[in-house]
């Protein structure tokens, strides 16, 4: 065994667990909100993951990712709410979301198989709309969704007694809700990454890999290119609804509003932006891409003020200027991601790109 890289990976791991312990009371130093915003980090990192799979590994351009998303949280919204008058707990709802989006991943991929590139994207896009419109008018006959109103006074996550709303008193530490999801969700991801890491190394991975280089090739070698790209959708998609209930959980409220297509552009720029393919780049992208527009809007004012004594231009605008610079700047010096993969690295390097 190798001393010194044991060594390392202790101290790394170490280092890593401690940050992001800290993390959520460093957050909590500037409010609440700041909080809530690393919850929102987390639920990102889910999606971006679960849409690296279908991009990232397979080479399928989704950009109706987000409805797997209105999927997970719609179906914690009607099982866990006073809507139907159901109050299922977690261990039955999450597993069922997962497996409704997963089947709704296989429904969008079935029709899809022979389409490629932007052919796929618009087919995906449309999906993605059809289901936001289909929950903004399922509420006639037969009231399902509540249409454009959407669903409220939705259970928190809960074991037993235990709630993830309000604030509890823990070994001294008084923890606030968006404190206590902030540590479910670290446990999930760290569940999430596992997964990602032995998918992306196991026969599956590789063959998804293969079917992105070139599914002619792969087809040609015995790779069952149709089952594979079907899972990968399911797959992909099986995150995106364990994220939706946690975010309806963590909301206590979802309407189709929080499902349109900017949410899932946004999401494909978090895979695009960190690197695809690449597991910590997708993370990083993630995180960025929640955390900076924030950082923006919270301090875009406060520096007007203190360099010119007033507003010149709304900070929301400015925000958004700033923010779709940054991401041009980034594509433009760095085509493959703020940390691609060795092997991305490698194929632009060849291209000459």
């Amino acid at each position: 065994m190798n001393f010194g890289r044991f060594f390392r990976s202790t101290v790394g791991i170490g280092l890593t667990a401690a940050i992001l312990l800290a993390l959520p009371f460093v957050a909590a130093t500037g409010g609440q909100a700041w909080v809530r915003i690393l919850d929102f980090a987390i639920l990102y990192v889910f999606l971006a993951l679960g849409l690296n799979i279908v991009v990232g590994l397979a080479g399928l351009l989704d950009l109706g990712y987000i409805a797997f998303y209105a999927v997970g949280a719609y179906t914690w919204a009607l099982l866990a709410s006073p809507h139907f008058g159901l109050h299922w707990p977690i261990w039955a709802i999450l597993p069922l979301g997962a497996g409704l989006a997963c089947f709704a991943g296989v429904l969008l991929g079935s029709p899809t198989l022979k389409l490629r590139g932007d052919y796929l994207a618009i087919v995906t896009l449309g999906f993605g709309e059809i289901v936001r419109i289909f929950l903004n008018n399922l509420n006639a006959p037969i009231n399902v969704t509540n249409g454009p109103q959407g669903i409220t006074l939705i259970d928190p996550v809960s074991f037993g007694a235990f709630k993830f709303s309000g604030t509890t008193q823990i070994f001294g530490f008084a923890l606030s809700g968006p404190q206590k999801y902030y540590f479910l969700l670290v446990a999930l991801a760290i569940l999430v990454i596992i997964i990602n890491i032995r998918l992306q190394n196991s026969r599956i991975g590789r063959a998804w890999q293969a079917i992105r280089e070139d599914e002619i090739a792969a087809k040609a070698i015995g790779i069952n290119t149709r089952n594979l790209k079907l899972l990968a959708f399911a797959m992909g998609a099986s995150f995106g609804g364990v994220a939706g209930g946690i975010f309806s959980a963590m909301q206590g409220f979802v309407s189709p509003e929080s499902f349109s297509l900017l949410e899932s552009i946004m999401i494909l720029a978090m895979v695009v932006l960190g690197g695809m393919g690449h597991i910590p780049g997708v993370i990083l992208g993630a995180v960025l891409l929640t955390v900076l527009p924030e950082v923006l809007r919270y301090g875009v004012g406060p520096l007007q003020m203190a360099m010119f004594g007033k507003m010149l231009v709304d900070p929301e605008s400015l925000r958004m200027l700033v923010f779709g610079l940054a991401l041009v700047l980034v594509m433009r010096f760095k085509p493959a991601g703020l940390w691609p993969s060795p092997e991305r690295q490698r194929e632009l390097k060849e291209t000459g790109k």
